[in-house]
């Protein structure tokens, strides 16, 4: 049985990008009648609120993409994200890094395809008496093989990384003691039995880091699928800070089915331009119409 989810962020209301990519997710498993999970990824405290969750839960209610499961918040499982981090740290995979975010920015290193700088090592190897000498709280980074990680992604296609030289040991604890977002949701994919992850293509560098952890903790990955970006008409993407195409703006001037037709006729899953609902969509909904171009908005909506 096909095991799906959608996991927002509460940092903010969602907009179109988010909902497509929600869309899609919810899709592939109605089509082939699965489960849906929800799960509010609230790892951040100074930007995730309770009530930008609540108003995540009422869109998608009002654009009839229910759930049967919601997953416990990830601010509530650091005792599961703590046991995983003891796993791996008792294998001798993780390490203190006491670089600064500004200085790996700043150093001439190169850079991955999501921007991040590529970790050189530089506090993989530090002894004891270097460590004791730091003064600043350190991340914990996870070693990483130098290897390739191969990502069959079902939209994208072959996606694959060598971890050591097109990423480097990645943290997965902030120097704040929050985990990062590559160890939390592995942990919470684990528990929920996910088979299946659909989200936006600019998570499909994560993919290969998931990957070794799903492998670290004697698991097979999931699917990978990653989807279309909506784009600006500028070129640049959707983002909740620029409260672009903002749900509430939305719908105080066209309906839900009006939305998902001109989304779904975009990515190529409809032929024509009609409002249709959630669950009239699921009934005629394909992997093979989707489109894996990024999309961009002029005067869709």
């Amino acid at each position: 049985m096909v095991v799906g989810r959608f996991a927002p962020s509460p940092s903010g209301r969602m907009h179109l990008g988010n909902l497509f990519a929600a869309l899609l997710a919810w899709l592939s498993v109605r089509s082939s009648g699965g489960v849906f999970l929800l799960r509010i990824e609230d790892l951040d405290p100074q930007r995730c609120r309770p009530e930008y969750a609540d108003q995540l839960r009422r869109d998608l209610e009002t654009f009839g993409l229910d759930w049967d499961r919601e997953q416990t918040p990830q601010s509530r499982r650091t005792a599961a994200y703590e046991d995983r981090f003891s796993q791996l740290e008792s294998q001798g995979l993780v390490y203190p890094c006491y670089c600064s975010r500004d200085a790996l920015h700043a150093a001439s290193a190169p850079h991955g395809t999501d921007g991040t700088p590529i970790y050189p090592g530089t506090c993989r190897d530090l002894t004891p008496a270097q460590r004791a000498a730091q003064t600043r709280s350190p991340a914990w980074r996870l070693r990483v093989p130098d290897r390739d990680y191969p990502i069959p992604d079902r939209l994208q296609g072959p996606y694959i990384e060598n971890l050591a030289r097109d990423c480097g040991d990645f943290i997965i604890r902030r120097s704040d003691g929050v985990y990062a977002y590559q160890l939390a949701v592995v942990c919470d994919d684990l528990e929920g039995g996910v088979t299946e992850i659909v989200r936006g293509r600019d998570l499909l560098s994560s993919s290969p880091r998931q990957a070794y952890l799903w492998e670290l903790f004697g698991a097979k990955p999931p699917a990978f699928c990653h989807v279309p970006l909506l784009l600006a008409p500028d070129g640049r993407r959707l983002a909740k800070r620029d409260r672009d195409l903002e749900l509430g703006q939305l719908l105080a001037r066209t309906t839900p089915e009006a939305i998902f037709g001109t989304l779904l006729s975009a990515c190529g899953v409809l032929d024509h331009l009609e409002p249709i609902s959630a669950r009239e969509a699921a009934g005629v909904f394909s992997w093979d119409r989707v489109q894996p171009q990024d999309l961009t908005l002029t005067d869709m909506l």
